[in-house]
């Protein structure tokens, strides 16, 4: 039955317990793609689930594909091995048995890489903001891992808010890029952070409204210098949404230019 499958796991990092990094890589290589598209990843019903799951919510289909969307942290050039962020949802159909998942196993991946969350909508004389919850961070990986170099103008900014240090995914490799490239500003923060954090400790709306951003980065909150990317908690991107439209910004869609730019969950 799991003719359908076309990737082998060829990496898990366990971040948290309900945290993981995982790569694999797919028996063909897919289209060229753009940095912050998604793709699907998908396994049997039949297949078992993390030790630290529950029952599921909604009984699944044993011989049913399960598929969900996942956005792509690679490169954009990487179009053989592939990387997710994923927080497993105990309750779920799908991230519990991706969690059970090693070194060697086989999944289906989507033969498709679509979505229009894309750092090319920002000129590449403007600055980027990039505001991220939990996996939200995920698109923001690729816009980096793609694109830093070719945006030396361009002030680029990762404002990553968390309850927990160890809640802060791809913490080192952005702490690295903040000392690596002058133009490049990691500006985390958390909202329950024990004594021994040195960093904010702040809701992002009160980051942009106290100025953070331009203390630390050199950075406007001006629709005419600099773009807004919203992904993750969906509270998180209704309410800075609405700071920044009261502050100038149009929400991008489909019909309309804009300067903000959201990846809905």
């Amino acid at each position: 039955m799991s003719q359908k499958y076309n990737a082998t796991v060829v990496q898990k990092i366990l971040v948290r317990p309900n945290l993981m990094i995982l790569r694999v890589a797919t028996d063909e290589p897919r289209a060229s793609f753009a940095a912050g598209q998604y793709t699907t990843l998908g396994l049997y019903g039949y297949e078992p689930r993390s030790e630290n799951s529950e029952a599921e919510a909604i009984p699944s289909k044993p011989d049913k594909l399960i598929q969900r969307a996942y956005s792509i942290a690679s490169a954009r050039h990487e179009t053989q091995q592939f990387e997710f962020y994923i927080s497993q949802v105990k309750t779920g159909q799908l991230t519990p048995r991706l969690f059970h998942l090693e070194v060697g196993d086989r999944l289906f991946v989507g033969r498709r890489i679509v979505g229009a969350f894309n750092l090319s909508d920002a000129p590449k004389d403007k600055d980027v903001v990039m505001i991220a919850t939990g996996t939200g961070i995920t698109p923001y990986i690729s816009f980096l891992r793609s694109h830093i170099m070719e945006r030396p103008e361009s002030k680029m900014v990762v404002v990553q808010a968390a309850a927990h240090q160890g809640d802060l995914g791809y913490f080192s490799e952005l702490s690295f890029l903040n000392n690596a490239f002058p133009n490049f500003h990691y500006i985390p923060t958390l909202t329950d952070a024990d004594e021994l954090w040195p960093g904010y400790r702040m809701w992002i709306e009160e980051m942009l409204e106290s100025g953070v951003l331009g203390k630390e980065a050199g950075v406007e909150c001006n629709p005419a210098e600099t773009h807004f990317y919203l992904c993750g908690n969906p509270i998180m991107v209704e309410n800075v949404s609405k700071w920044l439209i009261e502050h100038g910004y149009q929400k991008k869609t489909r019909k309309t230019a804009g300067t903000l730019f959201v990846e809905e969950f």
